[in-house]
């Protein structure tokens, strides 16, 4: 049988501030038998320029990401957002740009691009990865993952199967948490009362950890439950599923909040 190459696009935010969710995806997908490789060449997907409309300097980006993981069979995004931005906005970039190669490689790369839940479920068809975090936890699902992506109730087949887990579910989950990017700095008095409501509503379930896909969601209700001294840890689904009974109780971290907190 061919070998089947798989690739882990690592996202900005996880390079920058929460490089444990990229080791993380790499010690559950070797757990699970997959070789996966790190393309030195991957920068940003271009999504902060696509959603502010800055369209042709995405262009750059777009083609260095099709570079970049060009030949692989499938390419990992533990974020929900950066999945989406790839699959449905880098068609958009290659066709302002005129370039038909350009074009012909987003139809190749696009495709093949899974936020970690669909290629766990849909690509490996496992749902029971070995995991085990006997803690109290709710899910967010975050809008791009939820609405752009459709991965709907795949994380929550994930997170059910974890050994010793107490899954509740979140009031109101599928209402935006406020991030959105660019928009928590332009319209900061909205994100930050809608992100108070998201917070409200993870205290109501009494869970100790917050799940969520995308790091940039959990940074923003994060800092929130941190300034609350709410007792809430946030952590990426990631850390969750590469948890074992081996790791301890307390291997993952707190993570997210209390970095969020000090920004």
């Amino acid at each position: 049988m061919p070998t089947v190459r798989v690739a882990l696009q690592i996202t900005c935010v996880n390079d920058a501030m929460f490089p444990d969710t990229g080791k993380a995806v790499v010690r559950l997908l070797r757990r699970l038998g997959v070789d996966v490789d790190f393309p030195g060449a991957q920068t940003c997907c271009g999504q902060p320029m696509v959603n502010t409309g800055y369209l042709d300097e995405a262009v750059p980006l777009v083609r260095n990401f099709v570079s970049a993981f060009e030949g692989y069979d499938h390419v990992v995004v533990p974020s929900g957002s950066c999945a989406g931005s790839v699959r449905h906005q880098h068609e958009l970039v290659a066709a302002r740009s005129g370039d038909a190669a350009l074009a012909d490689a987003v139809s190749r790369t696009s495709p093949r691009t899974l936020e970690l839940s669909e290629f766990l479920v849909d690509v490996l068809g496992v749902v029971d990865v070995g995991a085990s975090f006997p803690h109290r936890v709710t899910y967010h699902p975050t809008c791009h993952s939820l609405r752009m992506l459709g991965v709907g109730d795949r994380p929550r087949q994930l997170l059910e199967q974890v050994r010793g887990i107490q899954l509740v579910e979140l009031p109101n989950a599928t209402e935006c948490c406020g991030f959105g990017g660019t928009f928590a700095l332009k319209n900061a008095d909205t994100s930050v009362a809608m992100g108070a409501d998201k917070a409200r509503h993870v205290r109501d379930t009494g869970a100790e950890v917050l799940v969520a896909g995308d790091n940039s969601c959990l940074m923003h209700i994060g800092g929130m439950l941190s300034r609350q001294r709410a007792g809430v840890r946030v952590m990426h689904l990631a850390e969750i599923l590469a948890a074992t009974e081996h790791d301890g109780a307390e291997s993952s971290g707190p993570a997210v909040g209390a970095r969020a907190e000090g920004a």
